[in-house]
Parts: structure tokens; C-alpha cells; sequence
């Protein structure tokens, strides 16, 4: 699938040279040599205004977090559309007010006003409780896309759950971290009506590097958990390997720097790399988050009948450091457990 990028103006139609024949820009340069003058069309304020007339929509935005804020941030400077933003935390709506968001004031009110609404929440629990709120009030016709790291289960039901009421539903969790959300370069898979996802694309990447229709709806949810799964089982296995290395005594920079340009290198491992074995482990991504994660992939190879062998073993060494108090520290926080019953620190 190809990726897409939006720009200033996307999910907004240029307006065509014919469009504005005639008409006296502010703003002509010199052609040719014989004089003639040329004008930039699209630069044409009165043109751009006239083209957010005619296209201008509302898109509501619920969930400002670590991944949600930088994503409604790029949408509000990526799209000629109205966004209005709803979080408990008064600082997150400020930093999208300030670059010209308006704050809703209530769910209700934002269902009430929006044609398209995104929600990037903490848990399928959280998801479920906004769309609750949102169902009764958004007209029909109003299109929801789920952002958050979700259970296939619970998105087939809340898909169904909306059609009634005329509402259509898509799952589209995002990876790639908080870094990528900040240059929108972050990677949509969604599931849900392939034309709705057309229909919105533009929109989607405004604040993303690459959309990819994964299928129905519940199918991007699996993508997603699957992709996670794959990460924290690097990471836990990259954490085990540098306690290894430590209680054997060799030089742990030597060993990351082998490791960072050898076969073993990974995401998890460059994770792993950054924070806990430099101390910093102020979270990117919460341990509690990514103990949610790695639970409901576990949940759904035991729906299929998938052996799990490494999975779950991952999800006890999450479970331990939750145990020890570090559910609110970043993912890669797992290592104190080793470190813990060890007695020695793994640092660079």
C-alpha cells in the first residue's frame, strides 16, 4: 500500500486554473520575456477561501495523551477543516487550542457538532465509555475511527452496536511510537468499508506517514496486537540478553554496539537501548499500556488456537514488573526485574 501525506491542505480539493480566469490575485509574476503575466492560482486568497466554504467540515477529536495529542496537533495544522478536541487534561487541550483547535466543552456537545469524530484512548474499557456517551447524540452519517489499540471483539461490537443508529464505525490503531507521531509519519492500519477509507484518507494522512487498509472491521485490531506482540517479546528477550552480558562481565557498550549492527538488532532492542540501560525510564509508552497490549494478544491466539510459547512468557516478565510497583514507568522498565532479583544494574 502506498503511503500519502497530507499537506496544509488536505482533505481539500485544488481549485483548477479555469476556476480562476479572470480573476485579479494579489499576487503575478513575470512570465516571458514579452510580458505576459501569470497568476498562481491556488495562492489566491479569495480562491482558498471560497474552496474552505464549499469543503469545510468538523472533525472531533476525543484523547489527547502521548500519541493522541501529537496526532490531533499535525491534524489541525494538516487539514482547512474545523477540529474540535475533548481531554480531561485542561494542558493537552490548550496545546492544540493554541494552533487553532477549539476546545468542545463536553462529548455531547462534540457529537452534536461533528461529522467525523477520532477517539485515541487508553483501553477497549475507556473506548467503549466515549462511544457510549457519542452514540446517542452524533447524527446519522457521522463516521468514528477508534485510533486506540483495541480488542478485535470489542470493535466488531461496537461497530454493530452504531450501525443502527446510522453511525459507521473503523477500527485504525497506529504504530510507530510518540516520535513518529510528533512528524506524523506514524503508520494507520484500518478496518472498516474500504470506500469510507478512501473517502477519508486524506484526512488520515495528515497526521500519518502510511494508511493501509487492512479489511473488515476487527481486522486492523489484529494486525495491530500482532505487530505489538512481536516488540515487547524482542524487547523482553533483548532485556534477558543484557542481563546476560552484565553478569558475564563484558563491556555492555561493546556488546549494543555488535548487537545494534548485527542480525540481533530490533525495534525493542533499540527501545531497550535508549532508555532503561541509559536509566531513563519516564514513559514513552507505559508498562501498564503495553501489559494490556500483550493480554489481549494473548487472548486472541487462545480464540484461534494458536500455541503460545513465547507470547505469554513475555506477558509474566510485564506482569512481575507490575508487581514491583513499575506499571506507570516506561516498557522498558522490564529490565529492573532482572536487575531485581540480580543485584546488579544493567547500564551503559
Amino acid at each position: 500500500m502506498s503511503a500519502r501525506r497530507g499537506g496544509r491542505n488536505a482533505g481539500v480539493a485544488s481549485p483548477s486554473p479555469t476556476a480562476t480566469t479572470g480573476t485579479r490575485c494579489w499576487r503575478r509574476r513575470e512570465a516571458t520575456r514579452a510580458g505576459r503575466l501569470a497568476c498562481a492560482a491556488p495562492r489566491c486568497p479569495d480562491a482558498r477561501q471560497g474552496n474552505r466554504r464549499k469543503r469545510a467540515m468538523r472533525i472531533g477529536f476525543v484523547g489527547l495523551g502521548n500519541m493522541g495529542g501529537p496526532m490531533c496537533r499535525n491534524l489541525v495544522q494538516g487539514v482547512n477543516h474545523e477540529v474540535l478536541v475533548h481531554d480531561l487534561n485542561p494542558e493537552a487541550v490548550r496545546a492544540c487550542t493554541t494552533l487553532g483547535a477549539r476546545e468542545a466543552g463536553s462529548l455531547d456537545a462534540l457529537a452534536e457538532g461533528c461529522e467525523v469524530i477520532f477517539t485515541s484512548l487508553p483501553t477497549p474499557r475507556h473506548v467503549e465509555a466515549v462511544v457510549a456517551e457519542i452514540a446517542p447524540r452524533a447524527r446519522p452519517g457521522t463516521v468514528l475511527f477508534d485510533l486506540s489499540t483495541n480488542s478485535p471483539a470489542v470493535v466488531k461490537r461496537l461497530q454493530e452496536a452504531l450501525a443502527g443508529r446510522g453511525i459507521a464505525f473503523l477500527d485504525a490503531p497506529v504504530t510507530g511510537g510518540v516520535a513518529r507521531a510528533l512528524d506524523a509519519s506514524i503508520v494507520i492500519m484500518v478496518g472498516g468499508e474500504e470506500a469510507l477509507f478512501e473517502q477519508h484518507r486524506a484526512i488520515l494522512a495528515s497526521f500519518s506517514g502510511t494508511q493501509v487498509h487492512v479489511g473488515p472491521v476487527g481486522s486492523a485490531s489484529v494486525a495491530k496486537l500482532v505487530n505489538n506482540m512481536l516488540v515487547l517479546c524482542n524487547m523482553a528477550v533483548a532485556a534477558e540478553g543484557m542481563m546476560i552480558g552484565r553478569m558475564a562481565g563484558i563491556d555492555l557498550g561493546k556488546l549494543v554496539e555488535i548487537i545494534g549492527n548485527g542480525s540481533g538488532d530490533s525495534f525493542g532492542f533499540r527501545g531497550l537501548q535508549a532508555r532503561a540501560l541509559q536509566g531513563q525510564f519516564a514513559p514513552s509508552f507505559a508498562l501498564d499500556l503495553a501489559h494490556k497490549d500483550l493480554a489481549l494478544a494473548v487472548e486472541l491466539a487462545a480464540e484461534h488456537g494458536v500455541p503460545g510459547l513465547m507470547a505469554p512468557q513475555a506477558l509474566a516478565l510485564l506482569r512481575m514488573a507490575r508487581g514491583l510497583g513499575l506499571g506507570a514507568e516506561d516498557t522498558s522498565a522490564m529490565l529492573k526485574v532482572y536487575e531485581r532479583i540480580l543485584g546488579q544494574e544493567a547500564r551503559l
